[in-house]
């Protein structure tokens, strides 16, 4: 597995952990983080060993959002010229991309946030799965109380996960949505009393899904995610061509009988995805 300078990574019985751990600058996202983020779910999704990643992060504050120093060289947001513009946009879509390889990876990310969670930290744990926050936490659409516009995901993904009025009062006024309002309106799945406590139940849950099947669970992610944008008639459907694509039967009868004996079944990896090169 490769080494990253932006987070660590550890893989213990197929849950993949990725830790920030740039605590010193309150984890804020830096240039090296958008380029190694990709490349690691993208490793972690090609071996099929992984069946679930929990994301956290070191210090008191989960993430500050991207790195200002980003833009140290101002001619990533120079906007003087229409090329100048094009070429932002071409940026702003490949930092979303780095972003949306959590949505779209084989494997369910879960995260474990604990104090501030904003801006770009909100993006990113948007693109999640699953969420557990300290009491302590709170998430702030934090762009619009820079002068600019959140483009990173927020805005597209959190009308799925919260209230409409309450995501329109976050994109306008960069107010805090405290943990337990954010686990009222369901887009956290528990609020716990410390950072230990978030990471631990983050873990746990990692593990109960690496206990099931990963072509099961992968079929079940992508179905969530086909239904949002699509009708009905077209998931169902959808739904349907993929249940006769992968559906085991020699896999199913082997977990059911492990059910009424209560013992373990060991289900298979998915399979590693190969390049043309090998």
């Amino acid at each position: 597995m490769s080494t990253y300078s932006s987070f660590d990574l550890t893989i213990d019985s197929g849950v993949a952990h990725l830790v920030l751990g740039n605590a010193a600058k309150m984890n804020a996202l830096a240039r090296a983080f958008w380029v190694e983020l990709p490349q690691a779910v993208a490793e972690l999704d090609r071996g099929g060993n992984v069946r679930a990643l929990v994301i956290s992060s070191t210090g008191p504050i989960f993430c500050s959002g991207i790195d200002l120093s980003i833009f140290g060289d101002q001619s990533l947001g120079s906007v003087a010229t229409p090329a100048e513009r094009e070429r932002l946009k071409h940026l702003v879509l490949r930092l979303q991309d780095s972003l949306s390889c959590l949505h779209d990876s084989r494997f369910p990310v879960l995260v474990a946030v604990q104090g501030a969670c904003l801006g770009a930290g909100l993006d990113l744990i948007s693109a999640c799965d699953m969420r557990w926050g300290t009491a302590d936490s709170f998430y702030v659409i934090q762009e619009i109380n820079l002068g600019i516009m959140a483009d990173l995901g927020s805005l597209q993904r959190l009308p799925q996960l919260l209230p409409d009025a309450v995501l329109r009062e976050l994109a306008f006024t960069g107010s805090k949505l405290s943990a337990d309002r954010a686990y009222g309106y369901g887009f956290l799945n528990g609020v716990v009393e410390n950072h230990e406590d978030a990471i631990a139940t983050a873990l746990q849950a990692a593990r109960t899904i690496a206990q099931k099947s990963p072509l099961a669970v992968a079929g079940s992610k992508q179905c969530l995610n086909y239904a949002v944008g699509h009708s009905l008639a077209e998931s169902l459907d959808f739904c349907a061509t993929l249940q006769s694509a992968i559906f085991d039967p020699a896999d199913v009868m082997a977990q059911v009988m492990a059910m009424k004996t209560k013992t373990p079944h060991q289900t298979k990896d998915l399979l590693v995805v190969k390049g043309l090169s090998g």
